[in-house]
């Protein structure tokens, strides 16, 4: 039986629909017809005789044969560049510049690791901030880009990955967990961590007090482990000094969180587009 071989440009339009959540959204963004991407869509379908999707509204809800080959695509994409810009000996250079939270830039280590070995021509500056202060510094012009998290379904810039949140202890040492409950959250507008917290107590009726408020988690941990206050993170951002409390201690349920990528408004350069890739395919696999 001879082997089926995908079609490069179906797959990159599977991957923009399941970005962009639609056929429309797609098609906006890849600059084609509705009815071209309606129509690669069936016909990756009919090549390999899997249905990759199924109707939800106006959305478009991937199947999990769907959710598996995006998978599959966004690798054999990346990998497609690779090998173009390798046989060309394409040097991509210029200036990028890149914001990410500082408490979570350890998501995007190995990209940029990847980014710097493929691309050495590109000066790329990254920038520690807060999500408010990075997704208007994009807004503003001042950066390229920025991965920044945010509560869910808040309006703009692309979803990536969805991050739940958790309540957290020192490992060994936890304060009470009476009201008023004492918490070290980032200060205010930093994160979006401490409006889920704050809304997650007010909805349980619980009070809390602050024992201790910084911009990092660099800041909060000392006091979170010495059994002085809880903390908010996400599962990623746990050590072994640290000790998830669920709802059985009698705290309420907390929110995810969304990491999503914005970029700034106009063409995107070479060098974006390309860690754009990167970042959408290292943390859409390691969910």
């Amino acid at each position: 039986m001879r082997r089926r071989i995908l079609d490069l440009n179906m797959l990159h339009t599977l991957v923009a629909i399941a970005d962009a959540g639609s056929v429309t959204a797609a098609a906006e963004r890849l600059a084609y017809t509705q009815s071209a991407v309606s129509m690669q869509l069936r016909r990756l379908e009919a090549s390999l005789d899997v249905a990759l999707h199924e109707p939800a509204g106006r959305k478009i809800r991937l199947t999990a044969e769907g959710q598996k080959l995006v998978g599959y695509a966004r690798k054999m994409l990346v990998l497609n560049s690779e090998a173009v810009d390798d046989v060309q000996r394409r040097q991509v250079s210029g200036e990028l510049s890149l914001g990410i939270p500082e408490d979570y830039a350890f998501l995007l280590t190995s990209v940029l690791s990847h980014f710097s070995q493929r691309y050495p021509a590109i000066q790329l500056q990254v920038i520690c901030r807060s999500s408010v202060d990075l997704v208007e510094q994009v807004q503003d012009g001042d950066l390229d880009m920025a991965v920044v998290t945010r509560q869910v379904r808040s309006p703009g810039g692309e979803v990536i990955r969805r991050e739940p949140l958790v309540w957290a202890v020192g490992a060994t040492a936890q304060p009470s967990l009476a009201d008023p409950i004492p918490l070290a959250l980032y200060s205010p507008g930093a994160d979006v961590f401490r409006d889920v917290a704050e809304a997650s107590l007010a909805s349980a009726g619980r009070s809390w007090r602050m024992a201790y408020s910084s911009q990092s988690m660099t800041g909060l941990l000392p006091v979170v482990v010495a059994g002085l206050a809880v903390v908010v993170v996400t599962r990623n951002m746990l050590t072994d000094q640290l000790r998830v409390i669920d709802e059985r201690s009698g705290m309420p349920a907390l929110q995810s969180v969304e990491i999503a990528l914005h970029r700034s408004i106009g063409r995107p350069s070479e060098p974006a587009r390309q860690l754009a890739d990167l970042i959408r395919t290292h943390l859409a696999s390691n969910e």
